[in-house]
């Protein structure tokens, strides 16, 4: 059944779904905004998020929310995470009551600890709240490369109808009720794809790289399973698969903000990297419930100055010894 989709956000992720949305059918306004980038969007192309891919003309932009959000069945929001707040508390009251809202950005807030579907029903307590999760680069999902993701919703039927929706025969949905399970793994991997990076960039070699990411999975699962996981969702596309894939590719901008850690390079001027700001709150998250978790408290401490890379191996190295499944 076609829809009227908004997509709230113009970077790589939020043209790259809005495209998708077209290809599944629905009718799609995307809000950002820049009026510069809205207007690339309309010619075609999204040239400082996703050069040289064509979006087609058939994809309305617009720097007004309102226009956007009207008469819209379903909203995707696709704006960072530490801007959610900010973004829903100016257009939130545009958004129709009761229809679908989809969080398809990753992380925790910073300064509250809040998941991002906590803030949504903050703001908007009369649409029933998703997520949108997954091992996926926008431009492999913007070239219409296969992709599989996974969507959640409290609501296991709601989440059927809006895996349903959203497919096509290039972009395969997933569906499940472990909306908070979603929600923890798209957080966490971030911030272990940023560790990723570092070991790569200071030259530790391949067999660290390993290590790092099987332990590093082993504290998302336990912060996971505190807040409720299914242990099906951590070994799924949202927990081990998009782990993963952001712990392997230069793709992945935590990934890459890690390598230009790990080599001592300038980090101004690189793309947004959900992981710094999910670092801290994370650690902290893990400290309060008793959570052992020392590979997110060494990326926590190395990003606020507290600690050098050699430092933070030599920390994880010494550690007392114990069995693995502790």
């Amino acid at each position: 059944m076609s829809m009227k989709v908004a997509v709230l956000g113009g970077g790589a992720w939020g043209t790259a779904l809005a495209m998708q949305m077209e290809r599944a059918g629905h009718a799609v306004r995307l809000w950002a905004r820049n009026a510069e980038l809205v207007e690339a969007i309309r010619r075609g192309e999204n040239p400082r998020y996703l050069p040289g891919v064509t979006i087609g003309g058939g994809l309305g932009a617009t720097i007004v929310a309102s226009d956007a959000l009207h008469g819209a069945d379903c909203v995707l929001v696709v704006t960072p995470a530490q801007a959610l707040r900010a973004v829903l508390g100016t257009i939130g009251q545009h958004v129709p009551k009761n229809v679908p809202v989809v969080l398809c950005a990753k992380g925790i807030e910073h300064d509250t600890g809040l998941l991002l579907s906590q803030i949504a029903v903050e703001f908007l307590p009369g649409n029933p709240v998703a997520a949108l999760s997954g091992p996926s680069f926008a431009a492999d999902l913007a070239r219409s490369l296969p992709t599989a993701v996974v969507i959640a919703a409290e609501e296991e039927e709601r989440a059927a109808a809006l895996a349903q929706a959203f497919s096509t025969e290039r972009f395969r949905c997933y569906s499940t009720a472990d909306l908070v399970g979603v929600e923890i793994g798209g957080a966490l991997k971030n911030v272990f794809a940023i560790a990723a990076g570092a070991v790569t960039g200071a030259g530790l070699g391949a067999s660290a790289q390993a290590a790092m990411v099987t332990r590093g999975f082993v504290e998302l699962r336990r912060i996971a399973q505190s807040f409720g996981a299914e242990s099906e969702t951590v070994m799924g596309l949202s927990g081990l698969g998009d782990l993963l894939l952001s712990c392997g590719s230069a793709q992945s901008r935590n990934f890459s903000y890690g390598l230009a850690l790990g080599r001592g390079e300038s980090l101004l001027g690189l793309p947004l990297a959900e992981g710094v700001a999910t670092a801290g709150i994370a650690a902290r998250i893990a400290s309060e419930r008793g959570i052992r978790a020392p590979i997110i408290s060494a990326v926590a401490a190395i990003l606020a100055g507290r600690m050098n890379i050699t430092e933070a191996v030599s920390a994880l190295m010494t550690r007392p010894l114990r069995a693995e499944a502790e």
